[in-house]
């Protein structure tokens, strides 16, 4: 952002001279600064507007309203991963800051619209029955459930094409005709869309042996009930900048034991650990995979992805872990559809 600078403030400032110079700076924040440019805080609209609600008036300091802790992008940061963050939590606009601290910039989203078209293929796993929300999926299928105002599959859909991407294949099974009557040839959506049909299920690699022609670049592979905010063009170009054959997407899980666990010796209590949290690392069902892994698929066969990445490591391939903390929803039970309703309008508006 150019104009950036004017939106530097500072903390004895009234809110009325704060609000002016973001309307100065075209921004929708100041950031506030001490004596050396060292970042306080930032306001933004929302920031103020909440401020004077709780009976703030103008003429009071910035230093009253400011958010404290706000999301940087650190200097020589890859902006891959800047716009990533950003996505995740949903920020049009970002500090970045040295070190020690000091604002050197300010990136706005909006630089960033300029997405780049990505030839790699989307093969989107939408075959599966859906048997854990078997009251909701008796005669629609699990992809095309609403969640918030669509579909979830069109949500999924949205998301990648918002980044860039064009050339999309569905594996279809249950009730295709439902996802196929909506989509069609995706030229609605502004997408290229065809068709991969399992005459019977193949699981979550399987499909990919029914691709008609190998990809000439890496392709994205995502199931069909997952919402989430990550960036995939940025785990795309890691996958490839790394040298890898295959990518997994993963991300921590936690699982409290709901009990005290007794840690013991020869019938002797040593310790009593009070409900421990367990703390793993699971696969995110996004996967990048390039072309020559394809081969190890086997045809018209139930495949699932972790056999893949073994029979890749085996073949002594390199499978990498690519690590997502952003918004992601599993919608696996009838709790996840419910939260996903919930949160949507929020996430995904």
């Amino acid at each position: 952002m150019k104009t950036w600078e004017r939106a530097l403030v500072g903390p004895d400032m009234t809110l009325r001279e704060a609000l002016v110079n973001i309307d100065s700076a075209g921004s929708q924040m100041a950031l506030v600064v001490d004596a050396d440019r060292r970042l306080l805080g930032t306001l933004s609209d929302g920031d103020a507007r909440r401020g004077l609600l709780k009976g703030l008036s103008l003429t009071d300091k910035v230093s009253v309203a400011m958010h404290l802790n706000p999301t940087v992008a650190r200097a020589g940061e890859d902006r891959h991963s800047i716009l990533s963050t950003m996505r995740r939590r949903g920020l049009h606009q970002m500090p970045v800051v040295t070190a020690d601290g000091i604002v050197v910039g300010m990136e706005v989203v909006d630089d960033f619209l300029a997405t780049p078209t990505r030839d790699n293929w989307v093969v989107i796993m939408a075959g599966g029955m859906g048997k854990r929300l078997e009251q909701l999926t008796r005669d629609t299928p699990k992809p095309m459930l609403r969640v918030g105002s669509r579909p979830l599959l069109e949500t999924i859909v949205r998301g990648y094409s918002a980044q860039g991407f064009r050339r999309f294949y569905f594996a279809v099974n249950y009730k295709a005709e439902q996802i196929e009557h909506h989509f069609g040839d995706g030229s609605e959506f502004g997408v290229e869309i065809r068709y991969l049909r399992e005459d019977q299920r193949l699981g979550t690699a399987g499909a990919l042996s029914l691709l008609p022609e190998a990809p000439a670049q890496p392709i994205v592979v995502t199931n069909a009930d997952l919402l989430t905010k990550e960036d995939f063009g940025y785990m795309l170009d890691q996958h490839t900048d790394s040298g890898a054959d295959a990518t997994m997407a993963v991300r921590e899980y936690e699982m409290q034991v709901p009990f005290g666990v007794v840690r013991e010796r020869d019938g002797h209590i040593e310790a009593i650990e009070e409900k421990p949290i367990q703390r793993f690392t699971v696969s995110a069902g996004i996967y990048v995979i390039s072309p020559h892994v394809l081969e190890l698929v086997p045809r018209s066969t139930f495949y699932d992805m972790p056999a893949l990445f073994e029979s890749a490591a085996a073949q002594g391939l390199r499978a990498r872990c690519h690590r997502i903390d952003g918004y992601w929803l599993d919608i696996g039970r009838l709790p996840d559809y419910e939260r996903a309703n919930l949160e949507f309008d929020e996430v995904f508006q």
